[in-house]
């Protein structure tokens, strides 16, 4: 019988993905995962101990840079873009607590991969403060210029230019569609799988909160192969104790809880609060004998959630420099 549990911890110095510079290292985390395995945490670094892989994997997690970067195409969208525009132009490195910016954090971040030891690079939402095509443009450039594999599932500001109408869910096929589509590399932008020397990771868009009937199927379909898996999404999914912020399956997502519609801009989440789809999705994936793990963003603050065995893990925000470094290695 698999063991009901609830394990929940900072897994970091302060709230940064790494330790400020002088902080005592956080003690490793280590905690049975599937199949035998187990996995351990220090810092911003999660090692896995599977037989799912004959050779080490290692794969780096970036999210929330929340590039802003725009040009004279995006002056007839500025009353939209406005706000996010100036939300993250200066911050300040997590590491060195010195003046940064987005582009020079990602653009570290990408600098990794020169060593030839990161086997994927994983963009899992907020790459962009809103669907700036200059920025889209420059990301692409970057990406094309690495020779490490590299995935994108979308975030809620990625596609979300604030104020404009349409529900959400029209507004993020229309921006995919419109500006985001390169990222895709031609795979579907809801859902996708990439195969990584004996793991398969599963990219889920959930950046409206909610899962489609479609995605809840293709969840189902790759569970039932049996081949060990990795969730990769932006809004973490809810956990015992947290905060709305872990919003995908949280039972008191609704109307009543929705704080920052007005600031902004969007439709208030239902009053209903989520459909069936999304809290048996959120059941089922906490239920996946073949998950190892769940990887997120959205909440710019590093965090370890396991919920019936299945460690969640939230990265930092990209934009103040952080990432996390996954790597799986063979089980002795």
């Amino acid at each position: 019988m698999k063991r009901r549990t609830f394990v929940q911890t900072a897994a970091a110095a302060s709230v940064a993905g790494f330790a400020p510079t002088g902080a005592a290292a956080h003690p490793a985390l280590r905690h049975k995962a599937i199949r035998g395995g187990s996995f351990a945490i220090d810092d911003n670094k999660v090692t896995f101990f599977t037989n799912a892989v004959t050779r080490p994997v290692n794969v780096m997690i970036v999210a929330d840079t929340h590039l802003f970067t725009d040009d004279e195409r995006g002056q007839p969208y500025q009353e939209f873009s406005g706000r996010m525009a100036k939300a993250y132009n200066s911050t300040t490195h997590v590491r060195t607590g010195k003046p940064t910016n987005p582009e020079q954090c990602f653009e570290e971040a990408l600098a990794r991969t020169k060593t030839g030891d990161i086997d994927l690079v994983a963009l899992v939402g907020d790459i962009f403060s809103f669907p700036s095509e200059a920025a889209i443009q420059w990301v692409t450039q970057r990406l094309a210029a690495i020779e490490t594999s590299w995935l994108y599932v979308a975030g809620n500001h990625d596609w979300h230019y604030e104020g404009m109408d349409g529900t959400l869910e029209e507004l993020r096929a229309q921006w995919i569609e419109r500006r985001l589509k390169p990222m895709y590399q031609g795979k579907h932008p809801l859902m996708a799988t990439y195969d990584i020397n004996g793991v398969r990771f599963l990219a889920i868009d959930n950046s409206n909160y909610e899962i489609l009937p479609e995605q809840l199927e293709f969840f189902r379909a790759q569970v039932s192969l049996g081949q060990p898996l990795v969730l990769l999404i932006h809004i973490p999914l809810s956990a015992p104790g947290r905060s709305m912020g872990f919003g995908c399956g949280n039972p008191e997502w609704s109307a009543a809880t929705d704080r920052n519609f007005e600031i902004e801009r969007r439709p208030k989440w239902p009053e209903s609060g989520h459909t069936q789809t999304t809290l048996d999705f959120h059941r089922e994936v906490f239920d996946a004998d073949n998950l190892m793990g769940i990887f997120a963003g959205h909440i710019h603050r590093q965090s370890v959630d396991v919920v019936n065995g299945i460690p969640q893990f939230v990265t930092n925000a990209n934009a103040v420099g952080a990432f996390m470094d996954i790597r799986f290695e063979p089980q002795v």
